[in-house]
């Protein structure tokens, strides 16, 4: 089970849109292999990066109301979000180094 926290339909205005530093929501779902792939790599990301970005998970069958209003059809889909508004998307499991290019703007 990943040690990234779980955020739902419920609490994700607080602890996403209203987070203070920009959060990383990675939309997945327990069938997905794609996902289950790139969880150990958020993971890593994390814990290197912690101060500067937040990574939570949001299950997206478990969620649907979160899903559907940021418009999530394909998974995994990665949305960082500063401010309360989308401000980066990537879709699709990446490599470490890629996905750390994608996101080189939140962890200078």
């Amino acid at each position: 089970m990943s040690n990234l926290k779980q955020v739902t339909d419920a609490t994700f205005e607080q602890d996403v849109l209203k987070s203070d530093k920009p959060v990383l929501v990675d939309f997945w779902a327990e069938w997905c292999a794609p996902c289950r792939a790139v969880g150990p790599v958020l993971e890593q990301i994390a814990l290197e990066n912690g101060e500067k970005i937040e990574i939570v998970k949001l299950n997206v069958d478990d969620n649907p109301e979160t899903a559907a209003k940021y418009h999530i059809t394909s998974i995994p889909a990665m949305k960082v979000y500063r401010g309360g508004e989308v401000v980066k998307s990537v879709i699709g499991a990446k490599p470490k180094p890629a996905l750390e290019s994608e996101l080189a703007a939140f962890l200078a």
